[in-house]
């Protein structure tokens, strides 16, 4: 699915021009069909939620010893090393089932489970958010089309622990102001990610995103955060992408957590699907999204999802130009 030209008339049916409605937003993603829950080899470790879908609280630690750092080390580049798996499938005319079917697959072989199947009940092992869909969309037998973005979201658990990525990808032939969206929204991740350092309040990872998103013209979603994670798949520990200047935890080295901006062309409200668990902008403008799990090192911050090797890396959206 083409942008939609200036003078075409626009989609949402109230007889305007598009270049005086809805520009700057595409045709809605609307939800398909989903295919049954995909079976996990009884011989794989699972996470506490996964017969239940009730995880337990959430008061882990954020700083981590060293044996749950070497744990997660591993998870993470598994993580990163599916996410490069499964965005290599990325093309028009592949539905967001057959990626999570993939997912799914490369997840089980490397003896992980998926983290997100069954976490309070979410029916499937990767998130796939096209376009206005700002995260936690739910692959179905909906085909990305020729101009789409779509976030693919992985998360693994091994070894008892949970590694975290995403990235943002482009279907076919993009155009320009989407492009710019995703480049923006991977900028903002790599200055948050600099912006880290022990001793430092966590809304200098706020203060990063939100100024080079103000200054490209874009929002900050407010109402998804960045969170710790280890054992648990999110712990209590928040990081906002906004800037908050009352927000003063420091940072310390041994903390692990997510840093995920979500980027939107237009306003950073968002409205939640029936299905509660799609989050789309309120305004129906595009978004982007790129994640790390990362380590407070003693002088900065360490990226723990890097893929595995430098072929993949350089396959891997973040790694890129």
């Amino acid at each position: 699915m083409g942008a939609p030209k200036a003078n075409d008339p626009c989609w949402c049916g109230s007889g305007q021009k598009f270049k005086r409605c809805h520009k700057g937003a595409f045709e809605p993603v609307r939800a398909g069909r989903l295919s049954p829950t995909r079976a996990v080899p009884a011989e794989i470790g699972r996470p506490p939620y996964a017969e239940t879908g009730d995880p337990p609280g959430d008061d882990e630690p954020t700083v981590k010893s060293s044996d749950v750092l070497d744990r997660m080390r591993r998870s993470c580049t598994l993580a990163a090393d599916v996410l490069v798996a499964v965005g290599q499938a990325v093309r028009p005319g592949v539905t967001t089932d057959e990626l999570d079917a993939l997912c799914h697959a490369e997840t089980v072989a490397a003896g992980a489970y998926p983290s997100p199947l069954n976490y309070h009940g979410y029916p499937k092992s990767l998130c796939t958010s096209v376009n206005e869909v700002v995260c936690h969309g739910i692959p179905d037998d909906r085909r990305l089309a020729d101009g789409d973005i779509v976030n693919l979201d992985v998360t693994v658990y091994r070894e008892g622990v949970h590694g975290d990525t995403n990235a943002t990808f482009m279907v076919g032939q993009v155009d320009d102001e989407s492009r710019r969206l995703v480049r923006v929204t991977r900028q903002c991740l790599a200055l948050a990610i600099d912006a880290v350092r022990p001793g430092l309040p966590v809304n200098v990872i706020g203060r990063a995103i939100s100024a080079h998103a103000d200054e490209h013209g874009f929002g900050v979603v407010r109402e998804f955060v960045g969170h710790g994670i280890g054992e648990q798949f999110h712990t209590g520990f928040q990081v906002p992408h906004h800037y908050l200047p009352g927000l003063q935890t420091v940072l310390e080295p041994g903390m692990v957590f997510t840093i995920e901006p979500m980027i939107t062309m237009g306003g950073w409200r968002t409205r939640m699907w029936s299905d509660g668990w799609t989050a789309v902008t309120m305004d129906g403008r595009r978004t982007a999204q790129f994640e790390h799990t990362v380590l407070v090192t003693d002088d900065g911050c360490e990226i723990l999802t890097v893929p595995s090797d430098e072929s993949r890396r350089r396959l891997h959206p973040y790694w890129t130009s």
